[in-house]
């Protein structure tokens, strides 16, 4: 997954960060769905994920109604449901505004 490329700032950085149960249980498979429909979302600027040991996802977006309308969207619903049932030992999220970036590329 390439770094997300987002507007020039300020916008809002949602950040997951998670502990697995066992097993994939479907996991992945609804993660890329998620992240294909959060990108359709209104608001939507980009998505970085890294799961390993503790996984972290960071979903970049235009403003905190947006945020909003992305956590109550039917489908991130039923997800946001499996995920306390069967693939989250815990989790945390964290809603923050970016208020300046910068970058570096060798590519």
């Amino acid at each position: 997954m390439p770094i997300a490329k987002t507007r020039a700032t300020p916008y809002y950085a949602v950040i997951f960060t998670s502990i697995r149960t066992p097993g994939d249980n479907g996991y992945e498979h609804m993660a890329d769905a998620m992240v294909e429909a959060a990108a359709k979302q209104p608001g939507f600027l980009g998505v970085e994920s890294a799961r390993e040991e503790i996984g972290i996802t960071v979903s970049y977006w235009d403003s905190l109604e947006s945020i909003a309308a992305w956590k109550n969207d039917a489908m991130h619903q039923v997800a946001q449901q499996a995920g306390r049932e069967t693939w989250y030992a815990s989790y945390k999220t964290r809603i923050c505004l970016v208020e300046r970036d910068y970058e570096f590329s060798r590519i």
